[in-house]
C-alpha cells in the first residue's frame, strides 16, 4: 500500500433505500410494508428502488415493474418524485460540506468524503462518520450507511458491509487480512459473467486472485485484469474528485409495446433526437467526438453501436440504429441515442441539483 494512500481517510456515505425511505417517512402508514418507487407496469417501467421488506421477495432496482408485481402482489408502488428527492439531497450534502469540501457525489444519495485533514473527533474518521449519520437522522429522519477506509474502493465495500443503517471501518492495518477472504464478486467491474469465469478457474476470493500473476490476468481479462491485480490487494490510488466530468449524454425510452421493425425504430428515434438536442444546449461548451445508440431487445439482451462524429446528425443515428437492429432482428423494448464528449480538464459537471 502506498504511503499517500495510507494517509487518506475516506468516508463513503450511502442513504438506505433513499427514495422509498423518503416516501415512508412522509407516510408512516407504509412502514413495515413492501414499498417500491417506479413507473406503472403497463408502461414497461422499472423500479428505481425498493425497501428491504420488498427485497425479501427478490425485488431490486432496475427490475421491470411487471415482474416485481408478480413476485410481490402486495407491493405498494409509488411514482418517482424527483424534485422532492433533489431538495432533500441538497440539504444532506450541505451537512457533508460542514465537515469537508472534498466531496465526490456519485448520485443524489451517495458520496465519497475525504476527511484526511479534518481534526474533529481527534482526527477519527469513524467517529466523524457516526456524527454525520446521527445529524442526518436528526434532520431528515432518514438513515445512512457509512464505510470508512484508506481508499475509495474499500470505503464503498465497507458501507455495504452492515447495511442498512450501519457503519463499518477498514483500518489500514486490517486491509491485508480483509482482502484475503473478500469474494471476487465484491470488486467493481466483476459482473456475473466474469465472476462465473473466475469461479471456473477456482478463484472465489481476492486471496485466490492474489495468487495469479499479473500477466496472466491481463492476458485473460485485458484491462480489467490489470485493475483486478491491484484491487484484489486493496490498493486504490484514486483521489476523491469533487469535479467529476460528464463523459456522455443520452436520451432513451422504454416503449409501451415492442417495436417489431427497423422502420418503427427509425420513427421512434425522431423524438429522442429532439430531446437529445435540447439537452445538449446545456452543454454547448463541450466538444463531441462520438455518437452512439443503445438497443434493448424484448428478451433484455442489448447492443450498442457508435461512430466518430463532431456533432449530432439524425441520419448518422439512423444508420447506427440499422446496424444495431440487424445484429439481432428482434423486437425492440428500449432505444437510446447519445453522444460522447472529448476529455477536457476544464469541462466539469455541476451537480444536477
Amino acid at each position: 500500500m502506498s504511503r499517500v494512500e495510507n494517509q487518506r481517510k475516506i468516508i463513503h456515505l450511502d442513504m438506505d433505500c433513499f427514495y422509498a425511505a423518503v416516501e415512508i417517512r412522509d407516510n408512516p402508514s407504509l412502514k413495515n410494508k413492501p414499498v417500491a418507487i417506479g413507473g406503472p407496469a403497463h408502461q414497461r417501467s422499472v423500479l428505481a428502488t425498493c425497501n428491504y421488506e420488498a427485497r425479501q421477495y427478490g425485488l431490486h432496482s432496475a427490475m421491470p415493474t411487471s415482474r416485481a408485481l408478480q413476485l410481490c402482489p402486495s407491493l405498494i408502488l409509488l411514482p418517482v418524485n424527483m424534485q422532492k428527492y433533489r431538495d432533500i439531497s441538497k440539504s444532506i450534502f450541505k451537512t457533508f460540506k460542514e465537515y469537508t469540501e472534498i466531496i465526490e457525489p456519485l448520485s443524489l444519495d451517495e458520496a465519497f468524503l475525504d476527511v484526511s485533514e479534518n481534526t474533529e473527533c481527534h482526527g477519527s474518521a469513524t467517529w466523524l462518520a457516526e456524527i454525520i449519520r446521527q445529524r442526518i437522522f436528526a434532520q431528515q429522519q432518514l438513515t445512512v450507511s457509512a464505510g470508512i477506509a484508506p481508499n475509495k474502493f474499500l470505503a464503498k465495500i465497507a458501507s455495504d458491509w452492515q447495511k442498512p443503517n450501519g457503519l463499518f471501518t477498514i483500518k489500514p492495518e486490517m486491509v491485508i487480512d480483509f482482502m484475503l477472504g473478500l469474494p471476487v464478486g465484491k470488486i467493481p467491474g466483476v459482473g456475473e459473467v466474469t465472476e462465473n469465469k473466475l469461479h471456473q478457474l477456482n478463484i472465489k476470493t481476492c486471496g485466490d486472485l492474489q495468487r495469479i500473476e499479473k500477466q496472466v490476468l491481463e492476458e485473460t481479462l485485458g484491462k480489467l485484469g490489470e485493475r483486478l491485480y491491484t484491487l484484489c490487494r486493496g490498493i486504490d490510488d484514486r483521489p476523491v474528485n469533487p469535479n467529476r466530468i460528464r463523459k456522455s449524454l443520452s436520451a432513451e425510452t422504454t416503449f409501451p409495446h415492442d417495436l417489431s421493425s427497423l422502420a418503427e425504430c427509425i420513427t421512434a428515434a425522431a423524438p429522442l433526437y429532439t430531446k437529445l438536442i435540447e439537452q445538449l444546449k446545456k452543454h454547448d461548451d463541450r466538444e463531441i467526438h462520438k455518437l452512439y445508440i443503445k438497443i434493448k431487445f424484448f428478451d433484455f439482451t442489448q447492443t450498442t453501436v457508435e461512430c466518430t462524429a463532431e456533432k449530432p446528425e439524425q441520419e448518422k443515428f439512423e444508420t447506427l440504429i440499422a446496424t444495431g437492429y440487424q445484429r439481432e432482428n428482434k423486437a425492440v423494448r428500449l432505444l437510446g441515442l447519445g453522444v460522447r464528449f472529448k476529455a477536457s480538464e476544464e469541462a466539469q459537471l455541476s451537480l444536477v441539483f
